[in-house]
């Protein structure tokens, strides 16, 4: 009794000196979550914990699919890499190849595919000297019993420019994992690349495998909304919308949009329903950190590392909710990357520093009244949309 008579008159001392009822309101809001315990942060942490490959009758029960476990996955690709690499245009295609693993049982696997160079910016040699790929596998000849079997077209996220980044693009979709059904898979790989002419060197990089949009709508029992029904954002499911923008901001991410389809997926029900927004590509964030990374003009910060908040303002108690989910699963998240040991030293450390300052802001009154809500009631009024989006 004694700590919440103290509590509510700091609360109403804050309110009076900052002034404003809107501002008394919000500081009133954020002292008492501030107070109130992080209830369900250990049970999340633990579930999460928990190895994805459960015994049962003394046997390793099987994955169900190619996303159901976080285990590293190598894998050979025999291709046509001059062929390949130089196919970068408008106008490319696909290249033919073979795909081969070991199963736990020793077998060596290996499946026909088709692969084509993908991406937009990474697309570009200048940018990326060893572009993302599509692999499209040819479910006719897929062996049953495969790790591979059911999947179709899959997104490969290659090296680029480093492994490091690829490590670090991985482990944001990790997070997303957390904190929504509604977001798609990874696997991380480890991939031989060999030549098929064997004029090129041999090379083994991480990268990492993205569930299919079609997969992941069947998972989540929803449908995808066509790119071309534009949607803004105040027509989304506003507790997914705040929690999206809320992720985006902390990962300091401003490539994407919703009207424009721009690193966004929708999904619903029915086309009646209220759509969910399903975020992707993150090599634009300041948490990745990518040197080609840079923000548009239009937008006024000098570096992707530097948060800019690009949703509108949600009601109050929205804006509770989703900061509540942030800290529910603040320690789960820090895990994410302290668990990855493929990460450098440096980059965790970073990483973690840049967690450290997007809590700061969250969890402090005036921080989040300046960066979050009143910028998202600016952008209603005068929202900034970036040239080439349009």
């Amino acid at each position: 009794m004694l700590r919440a008579a103290s509590f509510i008159f700091l609360s109403m001392a804050a309110s009076r000196i900052f002034g404003g009822f809107r501002h008394g309101l919000y500081l009133f809001v954020w002292a008492a979550m501030l107070y109130l315990p992080l209830r369900g942060m250990a049970q999340v942490y633990a579930t999460e914990g928990q190895p994805l490959e459960v015994q049962q009758n003394g046997q390793a029960a099987q994955p169900k699919d190619l996303f159901s476990e976080d285990s590293l996955l190598r894998f050979t690709l025999v291709v046509n890499y001059q062929r390949l690499l130089k196919d970068r245009g408008d106008e490319r295609q696909y290249h033919t190849a073979t795909l081969s693993y070991v199963e736990n049982s020793g077998t060596v696997v290996t499946l026909p595919l088709r692969v084509m160079v993908r991406g937009n910016r990474r697309r570009d040699a200048t940018v990326c000297r060893f572009p993302p790929l599509m692999l499209n596998l040819i479910r006719k000849k897929m062996p049953a019993g495969t790790i591979f079997e059911g999947q179709n077209k899959l997104k490969l996220v290659t090296h680029c420019v480093g492994e490091e980044y690829v490590l670090r693009e991985y482990l944001v979709y990790k997070v997303y994992n957390l904190l929504s059904e509604e977001s798609y898979r990874v696997r991380l790989c480890q991939v031989t690349y060999q030549d098929s002419i064997g004029r090129r060197k041999e090379e083994v990089r991480y990268a990492f495998l993205i569930e299919d949009d079609k997969a992941m709508a069947k998972r989540t029992k929803l449908k995808l909304i066509p790119g071309k029904r534009i949607i803004g954002m105040e027509h989304l499911n506003q507790l997914a919308m705040a929690r999206l923008a809320l992720f985006q901001y902390m990962i300091g991410n401003t490539d994407w949009s919703v009207p424009y389809r721009h690193n966004i997926d929708l999904l619903a029900p029915d086309s009646l329903s209220v759509p969910t927004p399903v975020p992707f590509d993150f090599d634009y964030a300041g948490i990745v950190g990518t040197p080609y990374a840079a923000p548009p003009p239009e937008l006024g910060i000098k570096s992707v590392k530097e948060r800019l908040y690009r949703a509108y303002s949600f009601p109050e108690n929205v804006h509770r909710e989703v900061v509540n989910t942030f800290n529910a699963h603040r320690t789960p998240i820090y895990a994410v990357y302290r668990q990855c040991e493929s990460l450098s030293k440096s980059g965790l450390r970073k990483t973690l520093g840049y967690l450290d300052e997007f809590y700061s802001i969250i969890n402090n009154p005036r921080k989040f009244e300046r960066e979050i809500v009143k910028v998202g009631e600016r952008n209603e009024k005068a929202y900034v949309t970036v040239r080439g989006l349009k």
